[in-house]
Parts: structure tokens; sequence; C-alpha cells
């Protein structure tokens, strides 16, 4: 039988998955002692596969995350407040399922953003749509939106996405058109899709920097309801790495100064 030909019919219905599936198949001898059964079960299971991999790439691209960060590698030995018991029942996924939110507050450097793209990557992995932005960004990104036109059609953006990622939340004083962007975004995702939220600020703060209380009243009632709360301290994470030693090394082969090597 001439495989060549399958091959092609493969990839014209887009099946790459299973076009290198059995292109290995028939490199290895062990595969020819399988049963047509088992063979075509293999074929199957790589291209679906390759085809959940794929679509959490695309999920990943959407999201547009800050960091590279997953929970596995989130590091518990730093004293800053980290509840592994809530993180690992974060990571169950109830809290989207139940469009509910999560703010991660602490002071800088202390790990916020890498937590909020943690829990963010494993939501994208778990099927989740994510969108990660900063808050000055997405104001930024609000008024132009709104002098060209695009202003209804990315909010529903935001609407749609099943986890919105703000970071820096409260940096500055919200502007009156900043509060009725908040108050949009929130009050179309209550209850429908998942919010986390990141700031420096403790959450007893965010009341005053929103500004108007009324307004302030109707976004915070909404977000912070249903929200699990994670609150770090401690000193930068980034000033500790700085304070460690640089690993020893073997020196330079021209005997210059380097890490392991002082002058």
């Amino acid at each position: 039988m001439l495989i060549h030909p399958t091959l092609d019919k493969l990839r014209s219905l887009r099946l790459p998955g299973m076009v290198r599936a059995l292109e290995e198949q028939l490199q290895t001898a062990d595969a020819a002692a399988l049963s047509f059964e088992d063979r075509l079960g293999l074929l199957v299971d790589r291209e679906l596969a390759d085809r959940d991999t794929r679509r959490l790439q695309t999920r990943l691209r959407t999201a547009r995350l800050r960091q590279p960060a997953c929970l596995e590698d989130i590091d518990y030995r730093v004293p800053r407040g980290l509840d592994r018991g809530l993180l690992h029942a974060l990571a169950a996924g109830r809290w989207l399922r139940e469009h509910q939110n999560v703010l991660v507050t602490g002071p800088t450097g202390v790990g916020k953003t890498y937590v909020a793209c943690a829990l963010a990557h494993h939501a994208c992995r778990e099927g989740y749509t994510t969108r990660y932005l900063r808050i000055p960004a997405l104001f930024r990104d609000l008024a132009l939106a709104r002098g060209d036109g695009r202003y209804g059609k990315l909010l529903a953006a935001l609407t749609r996405v099943d986890l919105l990622v703000l970071d820096d939340w409260g940096l500055a004083p919200c502007t009156a058109e900043h509060r009725h962007d908040l108050l949009e975004i929130i009050e179309e995702r209550h209850d429908r899709r998942a919010t986390l939220v990141a700031s420096q600020l403790p959450v007893e703060d965010w009341h005053h920097t929103i500004g108007d209380p009324t307004l302030a009243d109707a976004i915070l009632d909404r977000l912070i309801h249903t929200a699990y709360r994670i609150a770090l301290k401690g000193a930068s994470m980034r000033k500790t790495r700085a304070d460690r030693p640089p690993p020893a090394g073997p020196p330079p082969e021209d005997g210059t100064p380097g890490p392991g090597n002082p002058a």
C-alpha cells in the first residue's frame, strides 16, 4: 500500500497530529505488532493532544500575561503571607466556574503580578479564555477606543473573556471617565465572568482611590462581595534576590574577574 497519498489526504483534512503519528508508526518496528484498532486509537489520541496544545498556545497568546508564571513554581519558602491551601483551592477552579473574583494585594516586589499570572496561566490550561491588562494601559486603550469608535467593541471583548486580570489597580486616583469605565466593566462581568485584581493598596483604601462615593460603592460591592483575598506582605523579593551572593563558578579562561572569581 502506498502511504504517501494517505498522508497527503490527512494533511488536506488538517490533521497534522495524525500525520506525525502515522509517520512515527511507519518508522517503528513495534507498531506493526499492534492491531488496527490500537494503531488507529494512537493516531486519534495524538491528533486530540496536538489540538489541545494548539488551543492552549492560542489562549496564552491572547492572554498576554506579563510573566511566564505557573502555580507549580510559586515559592512558599519566603514568608510573605501566601496561603498554600487557598492557592490549591483556587487551582481547583471553582471560583472560575462560579464567576467569583480574586483580589491580590501587597507592597511592591512581593510577587503580586507573579501570583496573578500564575492563576491566569492555570485558567488557560483549564480551557478558560484570559486577558491580562495593567489598569493604566486599560484606561489608555479605552480612551483611544472612545475616540475612534471602538469603545463598545472593546467593552464587549472585555466582558466576554472568562478571566480578566487587572494589575496595578489604584496607582493613581480615578478620573470621572475612569470611574465610568470601571463601573461598565465590573457591572457587565458581575456574576457572569471572573475577575482578578492586583494592587499595592489594601482593599480598605480602594474606595478613596476611586473617588466618587456612589460609584465607588457600586464598583466595590460587585467586585469584593464574592472575592477571595490574597494579602501578601514582607520585603521586596527583587531586593532579596539582588542581595544573594552570585553563584560560584570556574574562573574565565582569560583570568579576568567574574562571578565566584573576585579580583
